[in-house]
């Protein structure tokens, strides 16, 4: 049996961000990562010569002084990255058939590049973007504070549909008749946008990538690899293909086994991963039932279907921003479209794999996709599901391809080679019940049931990971601090960063 001082499970951001300030600290941590290579949703992978992020696609808020900028620095992160800014005058265009609305880089901006088509607008789009500010402060973290005095509790249990219908939805001047309020929102397919999604999670999202947004030039796996060797670096250990199966109590401490049966014993444990996963490794004695109940009966986020496309040279144009195209100006019901009615949205993204790219070497296009529409495969392995269900993808590959080639016509013609991902794909590669985008799904109406606090009724044992705090790279960076202030205390760790920043 190996003895750590911290044991985390998983291997994802949030799960290495914790390994790094904890091994930082001089604690000995070894982090257990059921996946050959470690991760989770920073991974990328490479077929047929054509490389693919698998989760993060661009991140926000990473300029100079900016707060994931000052906290990645914490991290050693900032300087190891090249990053390229995505385009000012619309990181996002939203489309709405043959239309398209750009969101821009800068709140000022972002209002001048709306008003074109809603000249009228400038006051409420001007208090929209104050109320982004007005979020952002309320929320003592992310400003690099302790969170003595909170403000948040009015944006975490309103609507952020109803908030933006209220002020938005009236104006349609020049647009064809497309409300201002599902422009606003025609990209909160980056939230997972519901009716019942809490203000708090639109408005923090939104603030981070109007605030500056850009990929990461090369792939978001450079993450996972500079943290890592941070990690080990620091005394650290991370440990592939080792999947938790139970955990257990002696003497104080946790001891996990694996499914190679191997043990593993800490003084204290972090769960990285879904917390409704998680508490099906321990016994019915150490968790209370009523916890259990509730914390199993969450929704979760939809799910997706994903196309990966290697595209033939210099057939297809490097998109410096992603396209958002709706079929429905109702976008807050595009996560439970089914049937003959899917899909009424989908996300283009050109990855950039070199600065100066003038043409796009591979394509990832992202829709919702209900886990009811692949129950009939669910209890088969990855790699042996039948030919029903390879018809079934190639089916669904065709109608998304339809809709997007509508945009784009040349699409399909620059396709060399292509693959698709279901939830069943995501869910095995993730460990995420149904293959959810983001996990638990917050609810305005409900929010402190669908909170999890990172820190548990069992002594020693804490969450962290995106359904903690909020899903996204500077959610779960956050997330990671919060629950890291548990062991060090936070008046400590935020000192430390701030200095390091």
């Amino acid at each position: 049996m190996q003895h750590y001082d911290i044991i985390i499970i998983g291997s994802g951001l949030g799960g290495l961000l914790c390994g790094y300030i904890l091994s930082k600290e001089g604690l000995r941590v070894g982090i257990l990562e059921k996946h050959s290579i470690p991760g989770g949703n920073l991974q990328s992978f490479t077929r047929h010569g054509y490389h693919f992020d698998t989760g993060v696609h661009y991140i926000g808020c990473m300029g100079k002084g900016q707060i994931l900028d000052r906290y990645w620095r914490y991290f050693g992160l900032t300087d190891q990255l090249l990053l390229q800014p995505l385009d000012q005058d619309g990181f996002d265009r939203i489309g709405f058939g043959d239309l398209e609305f750009p969101l821009a880089q800068g709140f000022d901006h972002f209002v001048e590049q709306l008003l074109p088509c809603f000249p009228q607008a400038k006051a409420s789009l001007t208090a929209y973007t104050c109320k982004l500010k007005e979020i952002a402060e309320a929320f003592p973290l992310y400003n690099l504070e302790l969170p003595e005095n909170h403000h948040e509790s009015g944006y975490i249990s309103q609507s952020a549909a109803r908030f933006l219908t209220d002020l938005l939805e009236k104006y349609r001047e020049k647009s064809g008749g497309i409300p201002l309020s599902s422009i606003v929102a025609g990209n909160n397919f980056l939230y997972a946008g519901h009716p019942f999604t809490p203000l708090y999670i639109a408005g923090l999202i939104s603030h981070s990538f109007i605030s500056g947004a850009c990929r990461i030039i090369g792939g978001s796996n450079q993450i996972a690899e500079q943290l890592v060797k941070s990690i080990e670096n620091q005394g650290g250990a991370v440990f592939t293909n080792k999947e938790v199966i139970k955990i257990s109590r002696s003497a104080g401490n946790f001891i996990l086994t694996t499914s190679g049966n191997e043990l593993f014993e800490g003084s204290k444990l972090i769960s990285a991963i879904h917390p409704a996963v998680t508490l099906d490794m321990f016994p019915d004695s150490m968790i209370r039932p009523a916890f259990q109940k509730r914390i199993s009966g969450l929704p979760n986020t939809p799910s997706s279907f994903i196309l990966y496309i290697g595209t033939k040279p210099d057939s297809f144009p490097y998109l410096n921003y992603n396209f958002y195209g709706h079929v429905n100006q109702d976008v807050w019901q595009d996560g439970a479209t089914t049937g003959p009615q899917w899909p009424s949205m989908y996300m283009l993204s050109t990855p950039c794999h070199k600065p100066d790219q003038k043409f796009a070497k591979t394509i990832t296009i992202i829709t919702y996709m209900h886990p009811g529409e692949v129950n009939a495969w669910k209890d088969t392995p990855s790699g042996y599901r039948g030919k029903e269900y390879q018809s079934f993808k190639k089916e669904k590959t065709q109608k998304l391809l339809t809709l997007v080639g509508k945009k784009f016509p040349g699409l399909e013609s620059s396709i060399d080679w292509m693959d698709a991902a279901t939830p069943l794909t995501y869910r095995d590669y993730t460990g995420i019940p149904d293959g959810a985008l983001y996990g638990i799904r917050k609810d305005y109406t409900d929010p402190l049931m669908t909170t999890i606090f990172p820190k548990t009724k069992i002594p020693g044992f804490l969450f962290t990971g995106q359904n903690t705090n909020l899903h996204g790279v500077l959610g779960v960076t956050i997330g990671a601090v919060i629950t890291c202030g548990e062991i060090l205390g936070l008046p400590y760790l935020l000192k430390k960063i701030k200095h390091e920043s």
